[in-house]
């Protein structure tokens, strides 16, 4: 995971994903470097739009992450359950914002 979030960084930058590049921000993080991970890492990144792989995975891929099912709970009495409405409308905008800030740490 280390490696795609290093060719993130250099590519948030504007910096060419090389190998050398990669391998400095990993040795940087204090992380050992495998050679053969950061060439299959550069060769698949050649064919990839970043950008566009970026808007078409980020959003779907974050959203589960962010609301987990919650579990079956016992019937509660009314307070509670307008309570949990409101909680429940709050995160729906904290997901936005999340996706939002999410979107334009990559695009």
């Amino acid at each position: 995971m280390e490696y795609v979030y290093a060719a993130l960084l250099l590519h948030q930058a504007g910096k060419s994903i090389t190998e050398d590049a990669i391998k400095s921000i990993l040795r940087a993080a204090g992380i050992e470097v495998d050679e053969i991970r950061v060439k299959a890492l550069c060769a698949a990144l050649k064919e990839v739009n970043i950008d566009e792989a970026i808007k078409g995975a980020v959003l779907p891929a974050v959203a589960p992450a962010i609301t987990p099912q919650p579990a079956a709970a016992p019937p509660a009495p009314a307070e509670e359950k307008k309570e949990e409405k409101k909680e429940e409308k709050k995160e729906e905008v904290s997901e936005e914002t999340i996706a939002e800030g999410l979107a334009s740490l990559f695009g």
